[in-house]
């Protein structure tokens, strides 16, 4: 049984760490590099799977030599994936990550434009039996197909706001939760209240806005509020967005408010920042008594 169904980009992070970003035509010796399969969605189907879900990652991973990192990181963390584009045999988009010691980065990433997918197909046998569908916008087409699907079979659709795109305004009708960045920018506007309003204009019923380590804002049935951010030494904030749609998704997929949801979801990305990459939050998710879910 699929819990929940995560739609769009799973790409190859390549990260290093640095003492100080390197200046324009500079060089800089890294003291670390790791490898780890990124994305929004596929980050998010990872942490939502590592807190007790059972998810399905929608996605293009093809046939290229290095897209079996991508099945790999699904199997080890039981995520089932489901390819876009099997026969796609070019390499999958490859990030390069360079943080600093204090837990800042710089991204330079290829997205999922550059790959061909053809048009989705939905399953609509895990779309029945899945609690939700979050999608990240990148494969919109999919993103839409399966978005659409959800909402007909009565299932709430997550949308991670991370950027405007082609096609978000069409996505939108299907959307029932969108939790988006302070940083979004929708057309026309200019204000955080323009933007929820324009939201809820297109059928949207709750709305979250991150604001990295300060206090969330949220909008739900009339209501609006501010969730705190628990304050941690960060040591690695790489990641952090996509562990809190994850972490969201599982609480409101088990039945906890929207507003509880998104205050453990914060918890959980919060910590996540004390640790380096986006996994090893995960080996200290039980164990650590200053951490979450203690």
């Amino acid at each position: 049984m699929i819990d929940g169904i995560f739609v769009g980009l799973s790409t190859i992070d390549v990260v290093y760490r640095v003492t100080e970003f390197p200046a324009a035509n500079a060089k800089v010796a890294a003291k670390s590099q790791d490898i780890f399969v990124g994305g929004p969605a596929t980050n998010a189907a990872i942490a939502f799977s590592r807190l007790g879900g059972k998810a399905a990652l929608v996605t293009a991973v093809g046939l290229h030599p290095v897209s079996a990192i991508v099945r790999d990181e699904c199997r080890k963390f039981a995520v089932d994936c489901i390819d876009l584009n099997p026969e796609f045999v070019d390499a999958p988009p490859i990030s390069s990550v360079v943080v600093d010691e204090s837990g800042r980065r710089n991204v330079v990433s290829a997205n999922a434009l550059r790959i061909q997918i053809p048009p989705a197909v939905v399953d609509q046998r895990i779309c029945e039996e899945a609690k939700f569908v979050l999608v990240d916008g990148h494969a919109m087409q999919a993103c839409r197909a399966w978005a659409s699907a959800a909402k007909a079979a009565g299932k709430p659709v997550v949308m991670d706001g991370g950027s405007w795109k082609d096609g978000t305004d069409e996505l939108l009708k299907s959307v029932h939760t969108v939790i988006c960045s302070a940083d979004f920018a929708a057309p026309g506007c200019t204000s955080e209240s323009a933007l929820v309003k324009y939201f809820l204009s297109r059928g949207v019923t709750n709305v979250a806005i991150t604001q990295g380590a300060q206090p969330l804002r949220f909008f739900a049935g009339g209501k609006a509020g501010e969730i705190p951010v628990h304050k941690v030494v960060a040591v690695d904030t790489m990641g952090a967005g996509d562990i809190f749609h994850g972490a969201f998704c599982y609480f409101f997929s088990i039945g906890k408010s929207f507003e509880e949801a998104l205050q453990l979801a914060a918890e959980i990305a919060s910590e996540s920042c004390r640790y380096q990459g986006t996994r090893e939050w995960m080996e200290h998710l039980h164990a650590d008594p200053a951490g979450p879910l203690r």
